[in-house]
C-alpha cells in the first residue's frame, strides 16, 4: 500500500483530523473495517487511528481493493482544481483580471476566488498573473527578435518602468536580452569557523553568499550563476561582509541588507519565512511548510529551501528533516552542524 508520497503517516493523519482542503489534491485515506476510501475533507465520523491507511491518490486506493466513499466521491476530480484551472484559463497574458471579473466569470465571491487559489496553487491570482507575466518577458527579450519596447507591451506592462519593476532581473531589460553584460557585481571574501564565505551585490542588494573552501571555488560558482555579468572586488561591501560574518560569533549583527534575489512568489514567501525562525532554533521542513498554510507543500518547501542563494542571511540551515536528522544543505551537511552549534552555543538562557 503506498502512503500519500508528500506527507509522514501522522501528518496525514492530521489532515484528516482538521478535515484539511489542502490534502485533498495529495492523499485519500481508507478505512480497513469498511472497505471504503475518502477524501480528508469527508463530512464522515472520523475511524479508529488503527483501522486507516493512507494512499497518494485514488488509483492506488482502489487497486488495493478499497471502493470510493459515496458521500465525499474521491475518484472525482475535486472541485477546486477545476475552479483552479478556470481561473487560470481566464488569466490573460495581455491583460490583468481582477477578482472581481473572475467572480462574474465562474459565479464565486471574491473572496472565495483568493482563497481556493492561494490554498490550492500557493499564491493569489494577482501573484499568478505577475508571475507569468514577468516569465513571458523573460522568454522574449531571451528568444523573441521584437525590440526590448514592444516586448515590454506586449507581456501586459504600462511602460518600461513597470517592466523593471515587477520581473526581478537585477537589470535593465536590454542588459537581460544581452545576457547581462552589462550588469557589474561587486564580491567581496571573509574568513569564516566554516571556511570561506564570499558576498556579492549589484546596485539593488545583495544577490549571493557563498560558503566553500576556496577562493577560486567561490568566484567559480559567482562566474557561473552570473555568467554575463562583469564581476570585481568591491572593498565597499566590507560593512556588509562584517555583518554577515557577525552570524558566527555570540554577537551577530541584526540583518537587515537590501536583497536582490530572483525568485517566485512561493521561493519569497518560503525565504521570509525561514528569516523569521530564531536564532538557536529549527523548524521542521513539516513545520514551515504548516506556518505557510500550506501543510502539504513539505517538498516544495524544502525545494526552496534548496535553491536560497544567501546563505546564513537567509538561515535555511535552521530547517531540519521530521526526524531530526539535518538533512541535506547547499554548501554541506558538515557546514549547517556547525553552523547550528554555534548559534545553539550563543542562545541565551
Amino acid at each position: 500500500m503506498s502512503t500519500a508520497a508528500m506527507l509522514s503517516e501522522d501528518q496525514a493523519w492530521a489532515a484528516v483530523l482538521a478535515r484539511d482542503p489542502a490534502a485533498d489534491a495529495e492523499m485519500v485515506y481508507a478505512v480497513t473495517t469498511t472497505g471504503v476510501f475518502c477524501r480528508p475533507t469527508c463530512p464522515s465520523r472520523r475511524p479508529a487511528r488503527g483501522n486507516v491507511v493512507f494512499f497518494s491518490d485514488p488509483a492506488t486506493a482502489m487497486s488495493a481493493g478499497f471502493r470510493p466513499c459515496r458521500r465525499c466521491l474521491p475518484h472525482q476530480r475535486h472541485v477546486d482544481a477545476g475552479l483552479v484551472e478556470v481561473i487560470s484559463k481566464a488569466i490573460q497574458r495581455d491583460r490583468q483580471v481582477n477578482l472581481n471579473e473572475l467572480a462574474r466569470l465562474t459565479g464565486r465571491s471574491p473572496f472565495t476566488i483568493e482563497r481556493t487559489f492561494k490554498r490550492v496553487l500557493g499564491l493569489t491570482p494577482a501573484q499568478y498573473q505577475r508571475q507569468r507575466r514577468a516569465a513571458s518577458f523573460r522568454r522574449e527579450l531571451t528568444t523573441g527578435s521584437a525590440r526590448v519596447t514592444d516586448a515590454i507591451y506586449d507581456a501586459g506592462y504600462s511602460g518600461p518602468g513597470r517592466a523593471y519593476e515587477n520581473t526581478q532581473l537585477g537589470m535593465a531589460p536590454g542588459e537581460y536580452r544581452a545576457g547581462g553584460p552589462a550588469a557589474r557585481i561587486g564580491y567581496v571574501i571573509g574568513d569564516t569557523p566554516l571556511g570561506k564565505l564570499l558576498i556579492a551585490a549589484t546596485p539593488r542588494g545583495l544577490c549571493a553568499v557563498i560558503l566553500g573552501d576556496n577562493e577560486n571555488e567561490l568566484l567559480r560558482q559567482l562566474r557561473t550563476q552570473f555568467s554575463q555579468a562583469e564581476v570585481y572586488l568591491e572593498p565597499k561591501l566590507d560593512q556588509h561582509l562584517n555583518e554577515v560574518l557577525s552570524q558566527f560569533t555570540a554577537h551577530p549583527a541584526a540583518l537587515d541588507l537590501p536583497l536582490d534575489l530572483r525568485a517566485t512568489a512561493f521561493q519569497m514567501h518560503v525565504w521570509e519565512a525561514l528569516r523569521r525562525i530564531p536564532r538557536g532554533e529549527t523548524r521542521s521542513y513539516a513545520e514551515l511548510a504548516r506556518s505557510l498554510g500550506k501543510p502539504t507543500a513539505v517538498r516544495a518547501v524544502a525545494r526552496a529551501c534548496a535553491t536560497n542563494p544567501v546563505a546564513v542571511v537567509v538561515p535555511c540551515h535552521r530547517v531540519i528533516g521530521s526526524n531530526g536528522k539535518l538533512t541535506g544543505y547547499r554548501w554541506g551537511i558538515e557546514r549547517k552542524k556547525k553552523l547550528l552549534e554555534i548559534e545553539a552555543a550563543a542562545k541565551p538562557q
